[in-house]
């Protein structure tokens, strides 16, 4: 099959982020399809590149996660744009696959579909536009209905939909009954992140030697909710335990979280930049536990998070200060903790034990990656992926 996939934050792992739509389109090379996708980048001009076997196509549209929401919308806009002008190269393809976020993805899926009868499935990683509603983002009564009617158009003109969580079909089950909608997790990388000893060269380099690690990866923006982990910092500090709390990423959150650890004197929070596969390779060498961190509203502890998924296979004690499938899973497979998030005390309470018995913390730490080779694999949730595009 000749596959199409639109994605504008399409990412490789030399240049790190999520990489779920590499490991799709990689997932569907082994098979033995072709694979395009169109993307972007912030350069001038077009470009074209061949990664690993995937011909991508790189289209000039400006995007930082720091943009305000209006200016997001802009991008994601000119993003459809960009693809309606490019998509006749693509004519010949037998399926269209597009990822969300953004929701406007679906735009060009569906424009793509009229003009040249090439089906699409639509991938839902995040439930909008309900989250920046949850969030309050989104507040003009006009505006909200615009999305929740365009959501629901490019779900129906789906030849299925693609959720990254059971929580997430329910969701849209529940409101559109009569779709088909499928759940493919994100994935665990276990042939690259893998269980290790603490490399002291890496403690040294990120100034974590003789520390008990608490790390959060990602995005640091205000869905994360991460004045959390500060007040844990706060806490840790308080009672004189030497956690080392790690900050790896960038968002529209992070100056003001800088800001906020110095007005603090929170000596005991590291900031690492955004780094590429390997960087995040090391930062998880020298951590005993991975935290998944989100405000408390009810879409946000439906998502599929990567650090969670890389968190496991690198076989880490995951933290969850969220609700939900997470926090039912890792209480379940005994590979986590479960922490209040109004209550900073109650994460320190609940990660001593695995800290002054290392016993404990194994236990958990093996119980990770375990679930991660089980069910969450690149090669089990690949084929996954593969058998229900091939349905088209």
């Amino acid at each position: 099959m000749r596959i199409l996939i639109l994605h504008q934050f399409f990412n490789t792992p030399q240049r790190g982020g999520s990489l779920r739509s590499y490991y799709l389109a990689k997932a569907l090379l082994n098979a033995g399809h072709t694979v395009a996708v169109i993307t972007t980048h912030n350069q001038p001009g077009e470009r074209v590149e061949e990664t690993d076997g995937i011909e991508v196509h790189y289209l000039p549209v400006a995007y930082n996660n720091r943009y305000g929401f209006f200016k997001r919308i802009f991008s994601f806009l000119k993003f459809v744009l960009r693809i309606v002008n490019k998509a006749a190269q693509f004519r010949q393809a037998d399926v269209c696959y597009a990822i969300s976020a953004p929701l406007t993805t679906g735009l060009a899926a569906i424009w793509i579909k009229k003009k040249y009868s090439i089906p699409y499935y639509f991938e839902v990683g995040d439930l909008w536009p309900e989250a920046p509603v949850q969030l309050g983002i989104v507040r003009n009564f006009f505006l909200k209905k615009i999305l929740y009617r365009l959501e629901a158009s490019i779900y129906r003109r789906a030849v299925g939909v693609v959720a990254l969580s059971s929580a997430i079909r329910q969701n849209i089950i529940q409101r559109f009954p009569s779709l088909t909608v499928y759940v493919v997790p994100n994935m665990a990388d276990t042939g690259f992140f893998k269980p290790q000893p603490k490399n002291p060269e890496l403690e040294r380099k990120f100034g974590v030697e003789g520390k008990f690690v608490i790390s959060y990866i990602g995005t640091l923006g205000l869905a994360n909710g991460l004045n959390y982990m500060l007040d844990c910092a706060g806490a840790a500090m308080q009672k004189n335990l030497p956690i080392q709390f790690v900050l790896c990423g960038d968002g529209a959150k992070r100056d003001a979280l800088i800001k906020s650890a110095a007005e603090r004197n929170l000596g005991n929070v590291t900031f690492i930049p955004h780094q590429n596969r390997e960087g995040v390779r090391q930062v998880l060498n020298v951590t005993d536990a991975v935290l998944v961190c989100y405000q408390q509203l009810p879409v946000l502890e439906t998502g599929s998070p990567n650090k969670y998924f890389d968190g496991l296979a690198a076989g880490r004690l995951i933290i969850v200060s969220t609700g939900g499938w997470m926090k039912e899973e890792v209480e379940n497979e005994k590979c986590g903790i479960a922490v209040n998030p109004s209550d900073a005390a109650d994460l320190i309470r609940k990660v001593t034990p695995c800290m002054v018995d290392p016993n404990l913390l194994l236990a958990y730490q093996q119980n990770a990656r375990k679930l991660a080779e089980a069910r969450y694999s690149r090669q089990i949730l690949g084929e996954v992926f593969c058998n229900v595009l091939i349905k088209s």
